[in-house]
């Protein structure tokens, strides 16, 4: 036999491999067009299949029999990665690894925000599956034509594995260097991405804590010193309550539809009170409580999961124990339980005196994971006023949750009725929701004041996150965006949340400085005259600063961050990043510099580093 017809005769035994070869080539290109944009048209092929051949290559070394069997199992896994790619994306904008896999215990919890992403098509990914397994379940129960064992061309099979394997480093070495994840992973392709971060070495290079001081915070951040800052002390003695606002985003504000007033209680508050529109979520995985997180400590997120899964564990600097300190009593209030989220351990982290959750609150009128705003406000109130009537101050934290995505709310809650066009989108769905939560919070507004406690307290108001992430919403919700903005919805309407914040005897005002949730323990205590000189905080006080610098961790690639006139996004580095301005009548160039790139980055650093060698808690 001549070695060409070998060849052949090589290549024609390994049937199975071609065929779920070419099955996976499809379904790169669907994880490609999904999460990608304007892809290269033979991208998917050179960067997924090479990785895709070397597991194959596996299987025909490693196995003799039911190698369709095998063959289908791989799949799983590839296609179960892609899938997972796909939906992670769509939600937080950014590439999913080994560490979201932390997560799956949140999964059932929040099982109505995925239900809400997965477009039905989206499972037409594991069709083959289905139907490769029903016939092999088939095969096996007529118990003929088995599988018959085949010898496998050990010297080819090789041959394809070094050359493939050869391809994948080309594909992943050159562009490890790159910090945007969406581009590092187009680079490599998704397989090899995945695999990257697994192998790649997690050594962090951890700055020494006595070199942590905060001149030199304040220096990267282009922070002054001020001798004389406006309003401190202000509100001297007084109680501080801070409401974070489940998926509040700032367009809310003075927003309406067809005539109708989407929030007209935060409208009223926002002219009443010093408020600031450019202010910014800085969350990661955690959401929620990763903005408990920020709001209590004034660090930046952890590069990797949430600050409930990497910072319980440590004696955290923390608002509750200032507070503390300073004479208050501290308390935080959520309808939901306090296991969600590893939030139990956390406020232990953070000092508080206590925490009111679901067993505080009960299960009546459930919505997602537990009471609705209105029961959350009615049986906070009651608590307040006994901890108004002592013979201290308080710090109280109230957080709200029925405008949680996907904000399906029984339409029972509704208290407006919004066109057509609206109608069974998430936009609408959203509109409908934050409406009902500004209602609620309205009763809860009139019970302070009713009370007496709203006079005597610094209220501070913000959203927690976004609550629609441009990577979720269709055509026609993109439209719908548009229609509110005026312009296309993009990455700075996405992160953009409201600050409010009511200080008695105080003149409204719309104050312009950027901000972001780091900020507000900084500012919290330049008003009510507490002293931060023996406590590390990335924040500022926005009341008194205009200049900001705000590095920026998720739903943004690695490297964005925000100064006083820009977001910037970074490509495979500085050079060919992205600035968008934050003015809408602004220009694109020369608003950030890579200065300040590289002092953001250096900002993250300090914070891991100081956070991650501060001593073990000692009440674990």
């Amino acid at each position: 036999m001549s070695s060409q017809n070998r060849l052949f005769k090589a290549f024609s035994g390994l049937k199975v491999f071609w065929i779920f070869s070419l099955i996976m080539i499809v379904k790169s290109y669907l994880a490609w067009t999904a999460v990608f944009d304007g892809i290269p048209p033979l991208s998917p092929i050179l960067k997924e299949l090479p990785f895709v051949w070397i597991t194959f290559c596996l299987v025909e070394y490693f196995a003799s029999k039911r190698k369709t069997l095998y063959y289908l199992i791989v799949n799983l896994l590839l296609t179960g990665l892609f899938f997972a790619v796909i939906m992670y994306h769509k939600y937080y904008g950014v590439i999913a690894t080994y560490h979201a896999l932390q997560q799956v215990n949140q999964v059932t919890a929040v099982s109505n925000s995925v239900f809400s992403l997965l477009a039905p098509y989206y499972l037409l990914i594991f069709l083959d599956i289905v139907v490769i397994g029903i016939y092999l379940i088939r095969r096996a129960r007529r118990n003929k034509h088995q599988e018959p064992p085949r010898r496998t061309n050990r010297g080819l099979v090789s041959t394809v594995f070094v050359l493939a394997l050869a391809v994948c480093l080309l594909n992943t070495w050159p562009n490890r260097a790159s910090m945007n994840e969406i581009k590092k992973a187009e680079a490599m392709g998704i397989l090899n991405y995945e695999a990257y971060t697994v192998l790649a070495s997690q050594k962090e290079n951890l700055v020494d804590p006595n070199q942590i001081t905060q001149d030199k915070i304040n220096e990267l951040k282009g922070t002054s010193k001020l001798e004389n800052p406006v309003y401190f002390g202000q509100a001297k003695g007084k109680n501080l309550i801070i409401i974070q606002m489940e998926s509040l985003q700032n367009f809310l504000i003075n927003l309406k539809i067809d005539g109708q007033e989407i929030t007209p209680n935060l409208n009223k508050l926002a002219s009443e009170s010093l408020y600031f529109p450019h202010f910014y979520q800085m969350v990661g995985q955690g959401n929620t409580s990763d903005a408990e997180f920020v709001v209590n400590t004034s660090f930046y997120i952890p590069p990797n999961e949430a600050a409930t899964q990497n910072y319980p564990d440590k004696q955290l600097p923390s608002l509750p124990k200032l507070m503390q300190e300073n004479n208050y009593d501290t308390a935080t209030f959520h309808t939901n339980i306090v296991e969600f989220w590893n939030r139990g351990e956390l406020y232990k982290a953070l000092g508080w005196n206590r925490y009111y959750d679901q067993k505080f609150y009960g299960t009546e009128d459930t919505v997602f994971f537990g009471p609705i705003d209105e029961v959350l406000y009615k049986k906070t109130l009651p608590e307040l006023q006994k901890m108004d009537a002592a013979d201290k101050p308080f710090y109280a934290q109230v957080i709200s949750m029925t405008a949680h995505h996907p904000f399906t709310i029984p339409h029972e809650l509704d208290k407006i009725q919004l066109p057509e066009r609206y109608q069974d989108t998430m936009v609408g769905d959203y509109l409908r929701a934050q409406n009902y939560a500004d209602w609620a919070l309205g009763q809860f507004i009139q019970g302070l004041k009713d009370t007496g406690i709203w006079d005597n307290s610094v209220i501070m108001l913000y959203g927690d996150h976004q609550g629609l992430p441009k990577y979720s919403l269709s055509k026609k919700e993109m439209d719908l965006m548009e229609e509110i903005y005026g312009h296309e919805y993009g990455n700075i309407d996405m992160i953009n949340i409201p600050l409010m914040i009511s200080v008695p005897d105080t003149e409204p005002q719309v104050i312009d400085h950027v901000g972001g949730e780091v900020d507000i323990m900084p500012t919290a205590a330049n008003l009510l005259g507490i002293s931060l000189d023996n406590h590390i905080h990335f924040g500022q006080d926005i009341v008194n600063q205009s200049y900001n610098l705000l590095p920026e961790r998720y739903y943004l690639p690695s490297g964005s961050f925000l100064n006083d006139k820009a977001l910037f996004m970074p490509g495979v580095w500085y050079e060919d990043g992205e600035q968008l301005p934050l003015a809408e009548d602004g220009v694109s160039q020369a608003l950030t510099t890579e200065d300040e790139y590289n002092r953001a980055l250096k900002l993250l650093q300090l914070s891991d580093s100081y956070v991650k060698q501060l001593p073990d808690r000692t009440d674990k």
